[in-house]
């Protein structure tokens, strides 16, 4: 497995991109406030395409986790007297450690690979709480692209400079990228369960539908389920009833008319499948502890004092 390096190299490879945000950076966020106790924030982050001989050893281990992500090749990794194999399609959080860590390309096959350093002062708990362990080793994942970009946005945040904006816009990115690797094996399961797929089928039907009256037996005839067989369904997945969600829908699309538009209520209202404008303005403060006439005050001062701001 030990793959024998020459020419090693810890970076500069063709098509390489890499930040290390300045220690003095990350303190002066940290005193300011811009990063808060027990945050995760990017201590530095990468992609090195076909890195071949990278070649990184680092005998007093690393203070801060680190995620690889392979796309292509393989390499590997030796923490702590143990070695694993990182192939294409897997990745692996390497958790902060004071033991030895030695990482590196194969020299036939080199990795492409997505890189993130990040830390906190309560690292060592969040990795209790997600089980991220040395011996955990590496875990495949289907083509991650979700990760892809949300790793793009991060790295073109922080290319920007570092800003207060760009470092919280960053270092808030980091948690759905850790989500899109740690629970991908759950989100794939549930994406591929067919009353999974009816139950987002349905709620796509809903948002193409919101200018109509639709009724629970309307919903479950369309998936040919019983009534109640499809309620049960449908809150399990949702914790909600589908008249519930719809009409929660509904709302949302509300709230985004009050914002932009200049009709009145009662137009709102009809677009959204309510004849009657004094029922839909009770349903509307049911929902959002306000009537639509005081929901539009208030959103559009505030977005006139953040203009003069």
């Amino acid at each position: 497995m030990r793959t024998k390096i020459s020419n090693k190299k810890r970076d500069g490879f063709a098509g390489e991109l890499l930040i290390s945000i300045p220690q003095n950076v990350l303190a002066g966020a940290i005193q300011k406030g811009q990063i808060l106790p027990h945050q995760l924030y990017v201590s530095h982050i990468g992609y090195f395409p076909k890195a071949l001989y990278h070649y990184c050893q680092r005998p007093q281990g690393c203070v801060d986790n680190i995620l690889f992500y392979c796309v292509q090749g393989k390499g590997y990794y030796t923490l702590d007297g143990h070695t694993f194999t990182l192939n294409p399609n897997q990745y692996v959080i390497v958790p902060a450690t004071d033991k030895p860590l030695v990482y590196w390309s194969d020299t036939e096959d080199p990795w492409s690979i997505y890189w993130v350093h990040f830390t906190s002062d309560a690292l060592q708990a969040f990795n209790r709480a997600y089980h991220i362990v040395p011996e955990q080793g590496p875990q495949y994942i289907p083509h991650n692209e979700k990760g892809i970009r949300i790793w793009e946005e991060m790295y073109e945040n922080l290319s920007r400079g570092y800003s207060p904006e760009n470092l919280m816009n960053t270092n808030l990115c980091l948690y759905h990228l850790i989500a899109t690797f740690v629970f991908s094996q759950q989100q794939n399961q549930n994406s591929s369960s067919p009353e999974k797929a009816i139950i987002r089928e349905t709620i796509d039907y809903m948002k193409n539908n919101l200018d109509k009256t639709i009724r629970i037996e309307d919903f479950a005839d369309l998936n040919k389920y019983s009534v109640s067989h499809f309620s049960k369904l449908f809150r399990l997945t949702t914790g909600m009833s589908p008249i519930e969600y719809f009409i929660h829908l509904k709302m949302q699309k509300a709230c985004q008319l009050l914002y932009t538009e200049d009709s009145r209520v009662k137009q709102i209202a009809a677009l959204l499948g309510y004849d009657d404008p004094y029922y839909f303005s009770r349903l509307f403060k049911k929902y959002m502890n306000t009537s639509p006439e005081t929901y539009r005050k208030s959103v559009r001062k505030i977005h006139l004092a953040d203009l003069d701001f």
